[in-house]
């Protein structure tokens, strides 16, 4: 089974994934959201200046991100196959993986009709695109502590 590491290892993951994904450019925040009834259950939140940008180019190869803010619907199978594809990160454990725990919380804790969604906020002063995306950013402000 594949396993990364090392933080070279874990580079080299994020730049094979940029590397599938055409005019990709690395979000300057992004998190995941199970949606149930139209609440939002948050799992891990990327602010800026985060170093977590493996995650990011993972979720962006199922999601459809390039290189624009906006909200992304996800299935359950979409979510599960990132958190399958990020998996080989745990093998570097000199580093906690917050946002991997956090997809598989979700998806634990996901009944029939779930959903989810990912955001990107592609520039820090991108305006939120939908009612969703300004939960997101609301909670990246209180994360902040703004």
């Amino acid at each position: 089974m594949q396993a990364w590491r090392t933080d070279s290892e874990l580079a080299a993951a994020r730049r094979d994934f940029a590397a599938t994904i055409p005019g990709y450019v690395a979000p300057a925040s992004y998190g995941i959201a199970r949606v149930d009834s139209g609440k939002l259950t948050f799992g891990a939140v990327n602010a800026v200046g985060s170093s977590h940008r493996l995650p990011a180019v993972v979720l962006a190869s199922v999601c459809g991100y390039t290189d624009r803010t906006g909200t992304y619907p996800l299935t359950r199978e979409q979510l599960a196959a990132a958190a399958v594809l990020l998996a080989p990160a745990e093998a570097a454990t000199h580093m906690d993986h917050p946002n991997l725990w956090s997809w598989r919380a979700l998806l634990t804790d996901a009944g029939p009709s779930s959903t989810f969604a990912a955001f990107f906020v592609a520039t820090d002063g991108d305006e939120p695109v939908d009612a969703y995306d300004a939960e997101f950013r609301a909670l990246l402000r209180r994360s902040a502590g703004a």
